[in-house]
């Protein structure tokens, strides 16, 4: 796939990969600020990638802290194409268990404290998240895990809570069965959103870890249940992320059939001369392909 540059989001367990060639922590600085920690960049399978640990390595930052906008904007500047997004969900359905990995299609985003745009006063714009996530990239990394033997679930809604506390039983109850949420976790948004802004290709694996706190036989959440199966799906996750890259590194060119690469084709409302100059140039590593600056 000519042009492919993947990123991965997730934590250390993810990024101590084998088979990375040409190793190497590169610092960002964005318009936005830093990004989460420095970002691992080498070679996988013949495919340029990246690698960012969302919560900074040692998990220094909470979930409503890690800075979105700034982790999006790095990668973008590194030229990255398509992300993969790692992280740890509850589940709300009895089929999705504990080790199993879901590939997320659709969000529900209950987060309340966190900026999610890049637009702001001065330029505005709206671009459609109706299908949020990269229908080919979800495709590639659903086979990718099944091949490194993992159970997986193709589809399934993501709901992104704020956090850092986990849900009271009545919270859970109502997600599952009023909602119809699948998974439940605090990272997703508005990380696909402004992936979506940033036209990248987005794609979202959930590891199950946990049943949240609805399911009578197993309890509340434990944290220390959560780092057991995490640790346990490592090697997966692992496998996971490579063979998803020697697919794309091996995939013939074509179009996307979500439209991510071309979000912002329609969605700038603010006219070229009611436009912040100021903001029009912070946007340039975001919306330079539309806004004719980048």
């Amino acid at each position: 796939m000519t042009g492919v540059k993947l990123a991965v989001i997730g934590g250390s367990g993810i990024y101590d990969i084998e088979g990375l060639e040409g190793a190497s922590w590169q610092t960002v600085e964005t318009p936005w600020g830093a990004p989460s920690d420095a970002i691992l960049t080498g070679r996988l399978a013949g495919l340029d990638v990246c690698f960012l640990p969302r919560h900074g390595r040692g998990h220094p930052l909470p979930p409503t802290e890690v800075p979105y906008r700034a982790n999006i904007a790095a990668l973008k500047q590194l030229g990255v194409t398509h992300v993969l997004s790692v992280s740890a969900v509850g589940s709300f359905r009895e089929e999705m268990a504990p080790g199993d990995f879901v590939v997320v299609d659709q969000f529900i985003d209950r987060t309340v404290n966190r900026a999610k745009t890049f637009f702001e006063a001065g330029l505005v714009a709206h671009v459609s998240v109706a299908h949020p996530v990269c229908a080919d990239l979800a495709a590639r990394a659903g086979a990718a895990a099944r091949s490194a033997g993992v159970t997986v679930h193709d589809g399934g809604t993501y709901l992104a809570m704020e956090g850092p506390q986990f849900s009271t039983l009545a919270e859970s109850r109502m997600y599952r069965e009023s909602w119809g949420a699948d998974v439940i976790g605090m990272t997703n948004m508005p990380e696909a959103k402004l992936a979506r802004e940033a036209e990248l290709h987005y794609a979202s694996v959930a590891m199950v870890t946990d049943y949240d706190s609805w399911h009578p036989d197993h309890g509340e959440v434990d944290v220390n249940d959560i780092r057991r199966v995490l640790a346990a799906n490592g090697a997966h996750a692992r496998a996971t992320v490579a063979a998803l890259a020697a697919d794309l590194a091996g995939a013939a060119p074509g179009a996307c059939a979500t439209g991510c690469a071309t979000a912002l084709d329609h969605a700038l409302l603010t006219r070229p001369e009611a436009r912040d100059p100021a903001l029009v140039a912070k946007l340039s590593g975001i919306a330079g392909r539309v806004l004719g600056n980048g």
